[in-house]
């Protein structure tokens, strides 16, 4: 469907691709991995023609239609999210605002052009039928409910949405298309878990072939069949889901270093010889013809390592066995209560994970144990000897524009060494150059790396964290969840990241259930509470 022949490309001296192979088959569903960098995006803009190859052929057929979602807002304001979401839903959506234009002109009793008017209804009508456009409002609804939109907001002016939400207002667009390809660059990364689920099911179900990036291990492992692996200028493709890309990319670099190990020794075994015997005019011959010989062995080369370096996490001072008290809180916006006379007990060494859908109150919470948020009534208590670290969105805003990432570590850690810094930093995809830019010129997920990582160097002892994964790569995420498995200290956190809540949680507050009146506190593991509750979260049943 979709070929890419003998693509080369470069910007100035970086290489992304040097005679390149890959082919898209139709109704696949294939995830694109590689490092920051590699070419994933410029791959996604020559598949659009946004883009063209220096050398080589992108062959696509004539009539293809593409739907691309990418990490970038539209402009969107004046209309009501469901007209916003059908509009911009390719072809189908252009029919339904025309069949609206004309059925507004022929219902104006001094329309000049009347009979022009009902010809065109006629045939925009009958195309408009014909790819299932009468069906599109209830399944723009269902699209826009899924991705966690309240019925309100589906009514409600776009144009008041939040970054985050018109980005699914965006991905509603291309879900609605019925797009013969969809390009999704990171479709969960504004998403809760509980529109990350209902994405999964969409997207195993629709016909449509399929070509993704993502930094959610279980997303990419429930959806693809193939992974395409952007690796030092060439293309390499696993067929299987990402934990067999996985293991097979190991299998393929061990392999590669015995191969390496075994031609270093014959080549040092050869240049010996050569050595030897270059000064013997009896074996002049001989030592020409191996000369030669070593000229023309393809040398083997080591493979890239990706390994994110380690970090040692260092062990924060001990709180008390009692960390934070809820007593009889309650918190509403206008009407609408959140919490009731709630009751919560943390304590040390507690992980618990807040679980729930949108409104229910995971953010609230955490922002009134961190003490940005009072509650209305009732008690917020924090024990003895607690060091608290907060980390939100709200995070960004301690970082100070003016200074380099590195001079904002320097500041906040002046006694720690300099390689201390540049080894955190390095952890959270800091290396390089990358130390010296500026925070004004950070994106939004670089800034909240920093965040991160500010944070952690001198940890606190009780951790509270909204959406800590966010922006973070596979391997960066694997680290921190690692590092986070010895932490000594006590944890409180959302995610959307189903990794994250197995490999950490051993608590489950699940707020907002419909099976339940009011919080349920799970006094176990978050796999615990998926094989209990049957539902990975409250309302999606697996």
């Amino acid at each position: 469907m979709i070929s890419f022949s003998n693509i080369s490309k470069q910007y100035g001296k970086q290489i992304l691709f040097i005679d390149a192979d890959f082919q898209l088959n139709a109704s696949e569903k294939v995830g694109l991995v590689g490092p920051n960098g590699a070419g994933k995006s410029t791959l996604f803009r020559m598949i659009m023609g946004e883009e063209t190859a220096d050398d080589g052929t992108v062959s696509l057929p004539k009539k293809l239609s593409i739907g691309y979602f990418r990490q970038e807002v539209d402009e969107m304001s004046g209309r009501p999210v469901l007209d916003e979401a059908i509009a911009g839903s390719g072809r189908l959506g252009d029919l339904h605002h025309e069949l609206m234009e004309l059925q507004h002109a022929m219902a104006d009793p001094d329309c000049a052009d009347f009979d022009n008017v009902l010809d065109r209804f006629g045939h925009v009508q009958e195309e408009y039928e014909h790819l299932g456009g009468y069906e599109l409002e209830a399944k723009a609804r269902a699209c826009l409910s899924g991705l966690g939109f309240a019925e309100d907001q589906i009514e409600g002016d776009v144009g008041a949405l939040s970054g985050g939400w018109k980005m699914r207002v965006s991905m509603a667009k291309v879900l609605l298309g019925n797009f013969d390809v969809l390009l999704l660059d990171e479709p969960t990364n504004h998403l809760d878990i509980e529109s990350i689920l209902w994405l999964e099911n969409f997207l195993k179900s629709v016909s449509s072939t399929l070509l993704m990036t993502s930094h959610d291990r279980d997303f990419m492992n429930r959806i693809v069949t193939k992974v395409i692996e952007i690796d030092g200028g060439d293309i390499v493709t696993y067929s299987g889901d990402y934990d067999f890309y996985v293991r097979e990319r190991e299998t393929r670099e061990t392999n590669q270093e015995a191969a390496y190990a075994r031609q270093q020794a014959k080549l040092a075994k050869e240049q010996r010889f050569i050595e030897r015997f270059s000064a013997h005019a009896a074996k002049a011959a001989q030592v020409q013809s191996r000369v030669k010989a070593l000229d023309k062995i393809e040398r083997i080369e080591l493979p890239k390592k990706r390994k994110v370096g380690k970090w040692d996490f260092r062990i924060p001072g001990r709180s008390g066995d009692d960390v934070a008290m809820l007593k009889g809180v309650s918190k509403a916006y206008g009407t609408r209560s959140i919490y009731k006379n709630f009751d919560f007990h943390i304590r040390r060494r507690e992980r618990w994970c807040v679980m729930g859908k949108n409104g229910a109150g995971k953010s609230t919470l955490l922002k009134m144990m961190a003490g940005v948020l009072e509650p209305d009534s009732g008690e917020v208590r924090l024990g003895a000897s607690l060091k608290l670290g907060y980390f939100a969105q709200q995070s960004l805003d301690l970082l100070d524009a003016d200074l380099t990432v590195l001079e904002q570590m320097q500041q906040d850690f002046p006694m720690e060494g300099i390689g201390v810094l540049r080894n955190m930093l390095g952890a959270f995809q800091f290396s390089g150059d990358d130390v010296d830019k500026r925070i004004r010129a950070l994106s939004g997920g670089e800034k909240s790396r920093l965040a991160m990582a500010r944070m952690l160097l001198d940890p606190p002892n009780f951790l509270v964290l909204d959406e800590p994964t966010n922006h973070l790569d596979l391997a960066t995420k694997e680290l921190l969840i690692d590092a986070l498995k010895d932490f000594e200290g006590t944890m409180l956190f959302v995610s959307h990241d189903r990794t994250f809540l197995r490999g950490l949680a051993n608590r489950v507050l699940e707020l907002g259930g419909e099976e339940h009146e009011g919080p349920l506190l799970f006094q176990g593991s978050y796999l615990e509470y998926v094989e209990k509750m049957g539902r990975e979260a409250p309302g999606v049943h697996n």
